[in-house]
């Protein structure tokens, strides 16, 4: 809320709660929308940010398809049917879709994936990540997204990527992708020191995305990179 509130051209519109509780114990403005139920959240919005869990993913793309709204989308760990879901809501709205809203990771992608292509099978590819203790998925979604691009970009297996994960104290994300040949070894990297990096992101997103057309995007999209895709 304090991310929006720093804003001259956002405003908090509404909240989605667990249930009636929740609701009692958040203290905001009245104007603004505190509710359990769906679609009063939705109706009150111009554009949703959603960062809950993967059991709540079928329930806001069908609210967003069903009131016309766009949406960002940072929820990690959803199924191949969720995924599936979300390309299919993405017909109807406009829905950026990131397993990292970080505005430096997107750089970072983008740079793998040159990279990549410009590397070539020659050159092993390891993704090394680093996140809290309380991080439950592994390899992050992060990790998982930089291996993709590494693979998409050099048309080879994901599967042939190696996985380095560490879960340590409270750290918030660090990412480094390493390309070696026998003779040379490249490293790109990428660290998080606040979560707060993941909010600004998103909003960045939320501008972006409230006038655009159906489809499904991502960071990359929002910052216009080029680059291999």
């Amino acid at each position: 809320m304090a991310s929006i509130a720093s804003r001259q051209d956002l405003c908090l519109a509404s909240i989605w709660v667990r249930d009636d509780k929740r609701a009692s114990d958040l203290h905001v403005a009245a104007e603004i929308v505190v509710s359990h139920e769906l679609d009063a959240v939705t109706r009150a919005a111009d554009v949703l940010v959603d960062f809950s869990l993967p059991e709540a993913t079928n329930d806001v793309l069908a609210a967003v398809v069903t009131h016309d709204k766009p949406l960002v989308c940072g929820v990690s760990g959803l199924s191949e049917r969720q995924l599936a879901r979300v390309e299919e809501a993405a017909r109807s709205v406009a829905v950026v879709y990131d397993r990292n809203m970080s505005l430096g990771i997107a750089v970072l992608e983008n740079l793998v994936r040159q990279a990549a292509a410009a590397l070539g099978s020659d050159f092993a590819a390891e993704v090394h990540e680093t996140h809290h203790v309380h991080k439950v998925d592994a390899p992050s979604g992060t990790a998982l997204k930089l291996g993709e691009a590494i693979a998409a970009a050099r048309d080879s297996d994901p599967r042939d990527i190696r996985y380095e994960v560490e879960r340590r104290g409270e750290v918030p994300g660090e990412h480094a992708v390493i390309l070696a040949s026998a003779t040379e070894r490249l490293t790109l990297a990428h660290s998080v020191t606040t979560r707060q990096v993941f909010a600004d992101g998103a909003l960045h997103a939320a501008r972006w995305v409230v006038d655009k057309p159906p489809g499904r995007y991502s960071i990359r999209d929002v910052l216009q990179l080029s680059g291999p895709l």
